[in-house]
C-alpha cells in the first residue's frame, strides 16, 4: 500500500565536500508541487534537482547535472519507498570534487531514500465517492459511523427536510456502513454511487 509524507522532512549530508541538503514535502496536486520547489530551492546553490510524483503523474529535473543522475534516481527512490503525493527536492553545493555520474547518482538517490526513511508516513486508502440524504436528527450518528470506519465527508448540503451527502468510504467498508445507515433510518438510507 502507497503512503505520503505526514509533514514536510528534511536530511543533510556531506559527500566528498559537497553539501547535499534533501527535502520532501506531501503535495495534492502538481500545482502544490512546483509551489514547495519554487519556495524552497536555493538560488545560491549549484543545483536544485527534484522529483513528484501523484499517482500516475510524475516529473523530475536535474538542473544541469548530467541526464539521468539527479532527478530520475530521486523519483527511483520515491517510488521505491512506496510514496505518492510527494514532492522531493535535492539541492547541492558543489564542493570542488567530482562524484561522476555514479556517484551522483548515488548521492541523489541515496539522500532521497535517507530523507523519505526516516519520514513519519500516512497510508492513503483508496475510497469510493458515494451518496445518500438522511434526516437532520440522524446526521451525528451517521457522521459518527462513518468516522469510524475511517471515512470522509466530502460535500454536504442543507435542504428543507434533511441533507444530502457525499462521502468517501473504502471499499471494504461499503457493506458495514450500508448496515449501520440501515439500522439508524430503520431502512429508509440507501447509498449510491457517485
Amino acid at each position: 500500500m502507497s503512503s505520503t509524507l505526514v509533514g514536510p522532512c528534511e536530511f543533510r549530508e556531506e559527500i566528498r565536500k559537497s553539501r547535499f541538503i534533501t527535502l520532501a514535502a506531501p503535495i495534492s496536486s502538481p500545482a502544490d508541487a512546483q509551489a514547495f520547489i519554487e519556495q524552497h530551492s536555493d538560488l545560491n546553490a549549484t543545483h536544485n534537482c527534484w522529483a513528484w510524483k501523484l499517482g500516475a503523474q510524475y516529473r523530475s529535473m536535474d538542473d544541469g547535472e548530467p541526464g539521468g543522475t539527479a532527478g530520475r534516481p530521486i523519483l527511483a527512490a520515491i517510488e521505491a519507498q512506496e510514496f505518492d503525493q510527494v514532492v522531493v527536492l535535492v539541492i547541492r553545493w558543489y564542493g570542488g570534487t567530482q562524484l561522476g555520474t555514479g556517484g551522483l547518482a548515488r548521492a541523489y538517490g541515496g539522500g532521497a531514500n535517507k530523507c523519505l526513511q526516516q519520514a513519519a508516513r500516512l497510508p492513503l486508502i483508496n475510497r469510493v465517492p458515494l451518496k445518500f440524504d438522511c434526516s437532520f436528527s440522524e446526521l451525528a450518528l451517521v457522521k459518527l459511523r462513518l468516522a469510524e470506519l475511517n471515512g470522509l465527508v466530502q460535500q454536504e448540503d442543507f435542504t428543507a427536510v434533511g441533507v444530502d451527502l457525499l462521502v468517501a468510504l473504502g471499499p471494504e467498508q461499503i457493506e458495514t456502513f450500508q448496515r449501520q445507515l440501515s439500522d439508524i433510518s430503520r431502512g429508509r438510507i440507501v447509498l449510491q454511487p457517485q
